[in-house]
């Protein structure tokens, strides 16, 4: 058990320095590396965690790191995970703030570009084996092109949740749980009673208190808090969607400039782990009080700790809900809709952003062929994808 706390701790860092692409990339290395690689879950329990993640707001790949950590080692081992996931992008983003924008030096771009494509291999790969697994006859296939039909032509992070609610409401109704089906793995640890209701006090508490207690305070520890606590309780969809609601909080009150804003995010798309780890960045260029490095890893921490409140709330309800036959009918339902909006992802952003040429689109075929047929280690593929689009793709 005390070897496990430093393990998940150095597995995560390396995913958290590695990990480029997003969040839908992120779930792309977490399978590989824990369904594929370690076998510490099986397809079905990894869908099933991300499933109860895309249906709670916050990062979902954080989440999904944070709930890995709890069933391998209990509440030490999910913020061990938490930590070494998050370490590189926070540290990377408060060292931003400090005026290090490499990442928006034109001769970056080509580099960065071989990073995205690095996320196409890896997310194609996902899909691909998600669905081989997951949508294994025809209503759970037409789950899982109606859900990525709907959220390629919505386009909205609230529509997600909703597909899954719903793909597990028809999944419960018309599919049928299998007699002979595999028994649902055990979580091997889970958030105890006390763990649990204690969270999700918390939880309330925070968002209900202390907007309260900071109302009329421009500036402060607290009013800090507050705006990052709201934007990680209440924003569904990830990084991407919580920009709006963090611009309407800093860049009002004066905390950075627009142009501020604007150079952090656009250099948070070209680091790799959570796309949330944007908060230190803005708390370490505030203005007023506090600022610099302690104000970023405060925002960075409150950004954060609602959703994994959340998860040590709900994650032991999930666990139990999961092992009866009316909700492995309705997780199938969820699981195969999850894949549709895997799939739906796999095109906006990441194929869009990162295939704009033939070339672009052989070296997505390559890096595709490494990871699924040679086994090429994620890792190395990042640094293939790098090195291959800072020389191709001039």
């Amino acid at each position: 058990m005390s070897q496990r706390i430093p393990e998940l701790f150095l597995i995560f860092l390396r995913l958290g320095l590695t990990s480029f692409g997003g969040p839908i990339a992120h779930l792309g290395y977490f399978r590989q590396e824990f369904v594929e690689r370690r076998r510490w879950l099986t397809e079905q329990s990894f869908a099933d965690l991300v499933a109860l993640c895309q249906f709670l707001p916050g990062p979902t790949s954080s989440q999904v790191c944070y709930s890995i950590g709890m069933i391998r080692a209990g509440l030490f081992g999910a913020i061990a995970s938490w930590f070494g996931f998050t370490l590189p992008s926070g540290l990377l983003m408060i060292l931003a703030a400090y005026g290090i924008h490499w990442a928006s030096n034109p001769q970056a771009a080509p580099w960065i570009h071989g990073l995205k494509i690095v996320a196409v291999a890896v997310v194609a790969q996902a899909v691909w084996s998600m669905a081989t697994k997951l949508c294994t006859d025809r209503l759970r296939i037409s789950f899982a092109v109606v859900a990525a039909v709907i959220v390629l032509l919505t386009n909205n992070s609230w529509i997600q949740v909703i597909v899954i609610a719903l793909g597990s409401i028809v999944g419960w109704r018309l599919i049928k749980a299998e007699s002979n089906r595999p028994a649902t793995q055990e979580f091997g640890f889970l958030p105890g009673r006390r763990l649990s209701i204690f969270s999700l006090a918390l939880f309330a508490i925070c968002l209900l208190l202390i907007p309260i207690l900071a109302a009329g305070k421009r500036d402060g520890w607290l009013p800090l808090f507050d705006s990052f606590y709201r934007a990680g309780s209440l924003v569904f969809g990830g990084g991407h969607v919580v920009l709006p609601l963090l611009q309407a909080e800093v860049v009002p009150k004066g905390w950075v400039d627009n142009n501020t804003f604007l150079a952090g995010y656009g250099f948070a798309q070209a680091l790799p782990g959570p796309i949330f780890s944007f908060a230190a960045y803005l708390g370490a260029a505030k203005t007023g009080y506090p600022s610099g490095w302690p104000a970023g890893l405060w925002a960075l921490f409150a950004i954060l700790l609602p959703p994994m409140l959340l998860v040590n709330g709900l994650l032991p309800l999930w666990s139990r809900l999961r092992s009866s036959l009316a909700a492995q009918a309705a997780l199938a339902g969820a699981n195969a809709t999850v894949v549709g909006i895997l799939l739906a992802a796999f095109y906006q952003p990441i194929w869009t952003s990162a295939i704009d040429s033939p070339k672009s689109f052989a070296l997505a075929l390559v890096l595709f062929a490494a990871l699924q047929f040679w086994k090429v280690a994620p890792w190395i593929l990042v640094i293939a994808g790098g090195v291959c689009g800072g020389l191709l793709l001039r």
